[in-house]
């Protein structure tokens, strides 16, 4: 059976580590990042656990 980590939402189907029946991640823990040298909105943040699926 497929762990959920309920502690970390996702809505990313295409990423490897997103649970195959629910909204959330399968990690324990993912790194979050930035794309940008001062980030100011929301858009400017990454999860970069993702893995192309």
């Amino acid at each position: 059976m497929e762990k959920c980590n309920q502690c970390i939402k996702c809505t990313v189907a295409n990423c490897r580590h997103h649970h195959t029946k629910q909204n959330y991640c399968t990690l324990d823990s993912v790194q979050i990042g930035t794309h940008e040298c001062n980030p100011s909105m929301d858009q400017c943040t990454d999860c970069l656990s993702f893995v192309m699926k």
